[in-house]
Formats: structure tokens, C-alpha cells, sequence
């Protein structure tokens, strides 16, 4: 007997995004996925309450530039955070076909206790997010990516597509 996960990558085509995420018949992505390290977070103003951010993603390459993923964090008060969302990829940013811009949205949880109020709209740990970044592509595989973290921070990541 087959189980579901054989079935599911025998597809091609198939995805574990949502299939309306994906751009119908735009070319399919060179890559699977991504995976991404950040070892490393620059806080804008700085508190004794912040703690040494360590953040690690998976993404899903969807045709027409468009992903999905989910994030796993401590934040920036040591609270493991989660964060899954969906965006959208623009490569060839200025003209520099290793240069991009990414941009995703969607809900993180995390922030609970007293530190809730450190995100925006946070309903019992819930809230919404928006985080665009600039990447540099190194090679086909390897890429480093700086994101935006609203008014706190910028996040330095290394990303590797599979």
C-alpha cells in the first residue's frame, strides 16, 4: 500500500502550499524550496529584555515567483515564535539578475505574556505580519537576505535552495 507522501512527490505539479498561491501557467520554479539560517538580528534601540535572536525557515517555490513557508524563532525575549506565511518573489531588482526582493505575510505566535504588546494587533499570541527583505543571489543555490522587522529590527539571513 501507498502512503499519501509517495503519491503526493510521485506529482510533479503537486504542492503543500495551497494551490490558489500558485500563478496558473507561469513556469514552474528551478528550485523546490528554500531553506534559511539567520544567526544574527540588529535591534534598532536596544533593552536589557532582548535576547540573542536564532531564527531557521523552510519555503516552498510556487510558479510565478510566489511561495510559502513557516519560520520557527526565539524572539527577541527568548519566547519560541513561530511564524507561517505566504509572498511573493521578485528577482532582477534594479536590473541585477542576483539581486531580489521578498516579501511575505502572515501570522506569527509567539509574543505572550508580558511581552505581547510588543507586536502589533496581538490577540492571545496571535498577530498579523509583514516582513519584505533585499536579497543577493551568489550562485543558484545560495543567497544571503536582510529583512525588515517593522520598527525593530533588521534580520541577516543565508538562504539555500534545493
Amino acid at each position: 500500500m501507498l502512503s499519501p507522501f509517495a503519491s503526493h512527490a510521485a506529482e510533479p505539479n503537486r504542492y503543500y502550499c495551497p494551490d490558489f498561491l500558485a500563478v496558473q501557467g507561469a513556469a514552474e520554479p528551478t528550485h523546490k524550496g528554500e531553506f534559511t539560517f539567520s544567526p544574527f538580528t540588529h535591534h534598532f534601540s536596544s533593552s536589557p529584555d532582548h535576547k540573542h535572536v536564532v531564527m531557521v525557515a523552510v519555503d516552498e517555490q510556487l510558479p510565478g515567483g510566489r511561495l510559502c513557508g513557516v519560520s520557527f524563532f526565539s524572539n527577541s525575549f527568548g519566547q519560541p515564535t513561530v511564524y507561517v506565511y505566504a509572498g511573493q518573489q521578485f528577482n532582477g531588482l534594479l536590473g541585477n539578475p542576483k539581486l531580489f526582493v521578498k516579501v511575505t505575510g502572515g501570522m506569527l505566535y509567539g509574543y505572550v505574556g508580558k511581552y505581547q504588546n510588543k507586536v502589533p494587533l496581538n490577540n492571545n499570541g496571535f498577530s498579523p505580519a509583514v516582513i519584505p527583505s533585499i536579497g543577493y543571489n551568489f550562485n543558484e543555490h545560495d543567497s544571503v537576505q536582510m529583512k525588515l522587522l517593522g520598527t525593530a529590527g533588521l534580520m541577516f539571513s543565508y538562504g539555500r535552495k534545493f
